[in-house]
């Protein structure tokens, strides 16, 4: 079945309910799709509550006719079969009202976002194409690229208007200052974090205004000054294609999903879905919640320290950054091994965020979700980028487990 023809079907599922329960994962691109799909469901004349959540379990599953899970639950064989999911991760679900890009042929790893998947249920509820923004946040925010189905809906925002594109520094911030200073994507060895640095860089590269920026100088001067352990791609992903997004109250597109991509990951699911609802009340707090985590994720990349010999696993005592700082040292250093970072989560439980660096073949959703279940924890998600909840009695035999599993 086509993930078009899905798609319909859950549609059909969400106008024939009176209210729908709406779950997001708490990133970027989970908080994206349900932002998409509860503004179609009020168009459609339906009634929605929104919760942002960093997991779902099968027990929290009241009315499963009526529950809605994005970016959520494809890796969950216990959900009730009714329950609807959109979702772009490694699936286990097999109820009907599954819309995955895996499921229909489509690489959910780089070709399709959640964001992405709930645009195209939106449009199986109505005319909803002045969305298409948000879709673009899923893409952004899970490191996935503009080909395929991405690239059908990036060319179809362009065309109908609602996505502009241009060329610029890619970095999110409110000023050039902000922007490198608290860079975690891409994480700038050597810069990113570091004021004086930044400062230097800034003499040389801006004018009178903050806005007046050389970019050719300024792209060579943090080519000078990044450290010798920055992997080449960062500096690829310094000036590129931007993307205007017309009818979002953030206007960059990079920008908004590092906004809503901060507060979520910083417990404020409930400001990233007013700013991606189009509040434009929120977004100042937003800028403000958005770059305080991206400045937590690099004190925890300073802080982490490997808890082996092959620096593989590493420790943070933050788990809310734990994600981050993975993403920092697997994606934007030198490395030619997998690396998972570690943090306590609570008393009883651990919190592990596992990445594999491009060129590195091994696939962390199994090892991950194997492991951790085999632990008495779970694990789940993408090939390359994973996470685990391990009971906190169980975590040295994870860490042995894990080291062993990913050695190449």
């Amino acid at each position: 079945m086509t993930i078009q023809a899905v798609a319909e079907e859950v549609a059909d599922q969400i106008r024939a309910a009176d209210f729908i329960e709406v779950y997001a994962h708490h990133d970027a691109d989970g908080i994206a799709a349900g932002a998409i799909l509860c503004q179609a469901i009020l168009r459609a004349g339906g009634r929605f509550r929104l919760r942002v959540r960093q997991s779902i379990r099968a027990e929290d599953i009241i009315h499963p006719e009526s529950t809605l899970l994005c970016d959520l639950g494809a890796g969950l064989a216990d959900l009730p079969e009714r329950v609807m999911v959109v979702d772009h991760h490694v699936p286990h679900f097999e109820g009907a009202y599954h819309v995955n890009p895996h499921l229909a042929g489509i690489d959910g790893e780089r070709e399709l976002s959640a964001s992405g998947t709930a645009y195209l249920v939106a449009q199986a509820l109505g005319d909803h194409r002045d969305l298409v923004g948000l879709a673009l946040l899923g893409v952004l925010g899970d490191r996935q690229e503009f080909v395929g189905t991405n690239r059908e809906i990036l060319n179809e925002g362009i065309a109908n208007g609602y996505i502009s594109p241009d060329t610029g520094l890619l970095l999110p911030g409110r000023g050039v200052r902000e922007a490198l200073e608290t860079a975690i994507d891409p994480y700038i060895h050597g810069v990113s974090g570091d004021p004086e640095t930044v400062t230097k860089i800034l003499e040389h590269a801006v004018g009178e205004g903050e806005d007046e920026v050389d970019d050719d100088l300024l792209l060579s001067l943090l080519v000078l000054d990044a450290g010798a352990d920055v992997a080449p791609s960062v500096f690829s992903r310094l000036y590129g294609t931007r993307y205007r997004l017309e009818r979002e109250v953030v206007e960059d597109a990079r920008t908004l999903t590092a906004l809503v991509e901060g507060c979520g990951q910083e417990g404020r699911g409930g400001l990233a879905a007013s700013i991606c609802l189009r509040s434009p009340d929120a977004v100042e707090e937003g800028f403000r919640v958005a770059e305080g985590y991206r400045r937590r994720v690099l004190a925890g990349v300073a802080d982490a320290r490997p808890v082996d010999d092959g620096a593989v696993l590493y420790a943070v005592t933050d788990a809310t950054v734990a994600s981050g700082v993975a993403d920092c040292l697997a994606f934007d250093l030198r490395r030619d091994t997998p690396v998972a970072v570690m943090a306590p989560c609570g008393g009883d439980e651990w919190h592990v965020s596992a990445r594999a660096p491009p060129g590195v073949e091994v696939d962390l959703e199994a090892v991950l979700r194997d492991l951790a279940g085999a632990l008495g924890g779970t694990g789940g998600g993408h090939r390359d980028r994973s996470g685990a909840s391990v009971p906190a009695d169980r975590i040295e035999e994870f860490r042995d487990g894990f080291v062993k599993a990913v050695a190449l």
